[in-house]
């Protein structure tokens, strides 16, 4: 028997953070000791007070379908949150609860594109957003931000890169992969633009929010400038604030057309996100976060450790984030370089490639988001882990040959 795929999937990439995981995965298992950096979730466990609300929803028997876009007490707790949070008022109507906060974007994307439709992707970029705009038929728009620019969107790039066929603009802050977080002048600089083009609608992908270091401030671009606010889309979710990416709640909050064109798409695919996890994420938005002033002191450690410690390696340059748990680093110092007895490096997949198969060593290539040569590094692992992935990376490079 042949099976024919749909013509659509030859544009797809497969996930190069999760094919990179699997390999080292493979690798551990054929018993090599591999450090992976490549992880995109908090190595802390779910605090133990949603766990405990998780558990009691089971033994209370609230196994049941819920709402499709979520449970009203859900929806009310994300309402007071973007509300105190964010200076963000909604209804319950202009709120939608998903498996994920990646399924919110792909339900909006669905939902809101047709054939030819741009989506203006800022890059470095998180991997999945071009893939679901192809698959919703959609053209990406990919505008290089550079290492000069802080990686981040101009409102000259954003300008230029908008069209009469463009239906969003992403905005990613702090960034997956850079770090990199938009300040209260960028946004309302940006804001000024898109008052000027009524077409275009803003996904905001805030999914970071609570991993802000040094003292930086986070807004989301509808805050700042509020007549913005019925064309945009706020994204954000439990997995990476709460370190609940096995839960898998995301939500999205924007004009009730919108939402209910998502809850539409919602409905003829995966209907409800999971009534537990519905009701531990009450537990999540409804106490206190007294746990995270101690995960971002020890990111915060591990990130200034990681930035010196590649800044040493030869060949390497890298900037500390400004949030999440990743760093960017260019290794445009390294192309070029030969492999002990072997080939040159041409691109940042063959520098990562070295550094797995030689210093066992796992991190994620620049050119899988969309710019390189760059590499992204977590450091959402234990601090004896990065000590030891950059003492054998700094090898790795001292191995090389012009």
């Amino acid at each position: 028997m042949s099976i024919i795929l749909a013509k659509r999937l030859a544009s797809i990439k497969p996930s190069a953070t999760l094919e990179i995981t699997a390999k080292a995965k493979a690798m551990r298992e054929e018993g090599l000791d591999v450090i992976g950096l490549g992880a995109g979730e908090p190595d802390f466990d779910t605090p133990d007070h949603i766990k405990k609300k998780g558990i009691k929803a089971i033994i209370q028997g609230h196994t049941k379908y819920t709402p499709i876009d979520g449970m009203i007490l859900l929806k009310e707790a994300i309402i007071q949150k973007t509300k105190k949070e964010n200076n963000l008022e909604y209804k319950l109507n202009e709120v939608i609860i998903s498996t994920g906060a990646k399924q919110v974007l792909f339900n909006a994307f669905l939902a809101t594109l047709d054939a030819g439709d741009e989506v203006i992707i800022p890059a470095p970029y998180w991997v999945s957003y071009p893939d679901m705009v192809l698959l919703a038929e959609g053209n990406p728009v990919i505008v290089k931000c550079d290492r000069e620019q802080n990686f981040k969107l101009t409102p000259a790039s954003l300008e230029k890169a908008i069209t009469l066929k463009t239906k969003w603009v992403i905005i990613n802050s702090p960034s997956n992969p850079t770090g990199m977080l938009y300040s209260k002048e960028e946004l309302i600089a940006l804001g000024a633009v898109l008052k000027k083009y009524p077409h275009v609608m803003i996904m905001s992908d805030d999914i970071y929010e609570y991993l802000i270091y040094d003292h930086h401030i986070f807004y989301t671009l509808p805050e700042l400038v509020p007549s913005l606010k019925d064309r945009s889309l706020v994204v954000n979710g439990l997995s990476k604030g709460y370190a609940m990416t096995g839960w898998r709640i995301g939500w999205g909050c924007g004009h009730s057309a919108l939402i209910g064109g998502m809850k539409k798409i919602q409905a003829q695919s995966t209907s409800n996100a999971t009534s537990i996890s519905q009701h531990a994420a009450l537990a999540a938005l409804e106490e206190d976060k007294e746990y995270l002033s101690g995960w971002l002191e020890k990111f915060t450690k591990r990130r200034d450790f990681i930035s010196k410690e590649l800044n040493a390696c030869k060949g390497i340059e890298c900037d500390k984030s400004q949030g999440t748990f990743y760093v960017y680093a260019s290794c445009a110092g390294v192309i070029g370089k030969r492999i002990p007895k072997g080939k040159a490096l041409k691109t940042d997949q063959d520098f990562c490639a070295y550094l797995l198969d030689t210093a066992q060593v796992s991190v994620v290539p620049g050119s899988a988001f969309g710019l390189g040569p760059y590499f992204r590094a977590s450091y959402a692992t234990s601090m004896d882990n990065i000590k030891e992935a950059c003492i054998r990376i700094k090898k790795a490079c001292e191995n090389l040959r012009d």
